[in-house]
């Protein structure tokens, strides 16, 4: 467990952050601004846990707070490069537990016929705005993947684009199962 009995320590006042293992890292790091994204998304995901829960969607609630979990062990994941210890790292079963998510929620909905515009309820523009920040969070990661393969575990990429899925899914069920979506019309301000 983490114990935090004071929030400043003045060690990152030279451009350096302590990476999970104690190690030192540049703050624009790739692997910094990996797990920095992630805590972004998880930051919008709580946005959207807001919402859910002033929307009284309990069961939307709960199920938000515990990705918001997950994303913790991502970043957890993500601040300690893979070194044969035993850490805390992303696994399969958090990746098929969003599958099954995703399967469950998207049955009742109509196919799309068009783009989805983020909007619509409060709730499901939350859900929006936390799923492209997850995208970012994704994109981050596979340009850490693509640098450090050895010392990255790609169980975390798995993970953000199950959810970012996941969130495009939930935004929809959240307006009124798909009824209230803002589609894309596409060219329809170019005049005549």
């Amino acid at each position: 467990m983490v114990k935090l009995n004071k929030i400043y320590t003045r060690t990152g006042d030279d451009g350096t952050t302590g990476l999970g293992n104690g190690s030192r890292v540049e703050k624009d790091s790739l692997r910094v601004e990996a797990y920095g994204m992630v805590d972004s998304a998880n930051a919008s995901l709580g946005m959207a846990v807001v919402a859910a829960a002033q929307a009284g969607d309990g069961p939307m609630t709960d199920l938000l707070a515990s990705i918001q979990q997950d994303m913790f062990d991502v970043g957890a994941d993500l601040c300690i490069p893979i070194d044969g210890k035993q850490r805390l790292r992303i696994v399969p079963g958090q990746v098929d537990r969003l599958e099954n998510l995703i399967d469950e929620h998207n049955a009742d909905l109509e196919p799309l016929q068009s783009f989805v515009l983020p909007g619509g309820t409060p709730l499901a523009a939350a859900l929006h705005l936390a799923r492209t920040a997850t995208r970012d969070a994704e994109r981050r990661v596979v340009s850490l993947i693509r640098a450090d393969p050895e010392g990255t575990n790609p169980l975390t990429v798995h993970y953000l684009n199950r959810l970012s899925d996941l969130l495009f899914v939930l935004a929809r069920v959240s307006n009124d199962r798909g009824k209230s979506d803002v589609l894309w019309k596409p060219g329809t301000n170019r005049g005549g």
